[in-house]
């Protein structure tokens, strides 16, 4: 029994680090952002969503906002997930500093939102429909991710085998479609004598040209 539980807990202990949002706040925000309840709950058709409400949660330290990942979205590489969270952190942001993001009811991403979150760890591209909400990790991100040893989260909610949920989602990332398992590909390459490092998606074989030796992967 008792190696069943350590193994249960080693699939669940890489969603810690979600409650830890702290850690981004400090990386990219200068610890700037209020404290959120972060949740992990179904957003149909989307990666996440940003509660407006500053009472969406209420508890004795207070009331706070919601940012939530949907909980069938979690076993993408780690720096999507990552990603997801930072773009409900930039909405987050926009709201504490009255920055209009959005509008059509909160669906089409402005060329604010876009500023906002390209200065704040994000690549963002343009959606026909929903505006700049596509959202990829830029590379202050990806080193953030290797440096800080966040690893793939290795559960979700099965939400496309015939399982039905309900709910709406506001501030969308724009995600459709079922939750991959494929793992990250980010690898980072380091000069042990220089310490320049390199990052590449697949297992290679460099050097530092500078120092003449091979980098290693950490």
């Amino acid at each position: 029994m008792k190696e069943k539980n350590h193994e249960r807990i080693d699939h669940i202990q890489p969603c810690r680090w979600i409650s830890e949002q702290g850690i981004l706040n400090t990386e990219f925000f200068e610890n700037a952002l209020s404290r959120p309840t972060i949740t992990i709950q179904s957003t149909p058709r989307a990666y996440g969503h940003f509660s407006l409400r500053e009472d969406t949660w209420l508890s004795k330290l207070g009331a706070t906002h919601e940012l939530n990942l949907g909980a069938g979205t979690l076993a993408r590489p780690i720096e999507n997930v990552a990603a997801t969270l930072l773009h409900e952190m930039v909405h987050l942001y926009c709201y504490e500093n009255d920055i209009k993001d959005t509008s059509r009811g909160f669906t089409y991403h402005n060329k604010r939102f876009k500023t906002a979150a390209e200065s704040h760890g994000l690549i963002v591209a343009h959606h026909e429909k929903y505006g700049w909400s596509i959202t990829s990790p830029s590379d202050a991100l990806l080193d953030f991710v290797l440096e800080t040893g966040l690893t793939d989260i290795l559960i979700f909610r099965n939400e496309y085998s015939g399982i039905s949920v309900s709910g709406t989602g506001t501030h969308s990332s724009g995600g459709t479609g079922p939750a991959l398992t494929k793992k990250s590909s980010s690898r980072k390459y380091v000069c042990p004598c220089c310490k320049n490092s390199v990052r590449a998606t697949k297992l290679v074989n460099i050097s530092c040209l500078d120092c003449q030796i091979p980098m290693l992967e950490v």
